[in-house]
């Protein structure tokens, strides 16, 4: 069962993905839907639409979670879920900046069981089975192997309403006081994919929403890293505190943005 859905998240996300090449760099309809620069595009619907009728082709009974179309199908907890972000990364694709991407993840009685990540730009399909592993097009991957917090390559993202929640950028500050260099892609589907290929050592982010995170905890999990919230406590889809990492650098990270935790008391809520 598990491979079937596997399959059928790989084809959904390449024929999004098809979808989002085609539009990339052409004209099309933005608008914001909240607060500022949460922009959505004509190929955001596109390709949410493409996904979900082609997994209710294979999978008739699914419902599905989705960043634009929301909560579908029967609320009944042992049905099969479909997590699904057409385009993580919009604000990037808005501005034909070839970073972003389409995430999709299975969730079966209440655990994901596989998950997709898919660059089209980049042709780079991350693939992950619960207890199976993680794949890069086709090949294992696997966390970095550096224990070295002080030579770590990190990543993160801002919420939209950072205006309102100014003093997240106290977290940020307290990483890069260390002198440890730090992207901001714009995709967190893509900054997971990239901790569980070694290709960064960590990403830290709060106020995600399920579709972002669902397939990358998964790809990160088995490939051999750790997700956590801040407090390393566990964590789920539903969490505002995500720390992903290569598991040999989580204590030292966990413990700088705890300790500025007391600054920035509200996002403990």
């Amino acid at each position: 069962m598990k491979d079937e859905l596997l399959k059928c998240t790989i084809e959904a996300a390449i024929l999004a993905g098809n979808i989002l090449k085609e539009g990339y760099g052409s004209s099309f309809d933005i608008h914001n839907k909240s607060g500022v620069n949460n922009l959505v595009t004509t190929y955001d619907f596109l390709a949410e639409k493409a996904i979900i009728e082609y997994i209710t082709g294979k999978f008739p009974e699914s419902r599905f979670l989705a960043e634009e179309s929301g909560s579908t199908g029967a609320e009944e907890h042992d049905k099969l879920l479909w997590i699904i972000d057409p385009l993580d990364g919009t604000v990037n694709f808005a501005h034909a900046l070839p970073i972003f991407s389409v995430s999709i993840a299975a969730q079966l009685h209440g655990e994901i069981v596989c998950g997709a990540i898919y660059h089209p730009l980049a042709d780079e399909l991350f693939t992950a089975l619960s207890g199976g592993g993680a794949w890069l097009n086709g090949k294992p991957i696997s966390i970095s192997d550096n224990d070295d917090f002080k030579k770590s390559f990190l990543v993160t993202g801002f919420p939209y309403n950072v205006m309102k929640n100014p003093e997240y950028i106290e977290l940020f500050v307290s990483i890069i006081r260390e002198g440890i260099p730090v992207r901001r892609l714009g995709s967190a589907a893509l900054d997971l994919a990239y901790v569980a290929c070694g290709r960064f050592d960590g990403f830290w982010e709060i106020d995600l929403n399920p579709w972002d995170v669902a397939a990358g905890i998964l790809l990160v999990r088995e490939a051999g890293g750790l997700v956590t919230e801040f407090d390393k406590n566990d964590y789920s889809i539903f969490d505002r505190q995500l720390l992903a990492t290569n598991g040999k650098i989580h204590n030292e990270i966990s413990e700088l943005l705890m300790k500025t935790m007391p600054k920035v008391e509200h996002l403990k809520k």
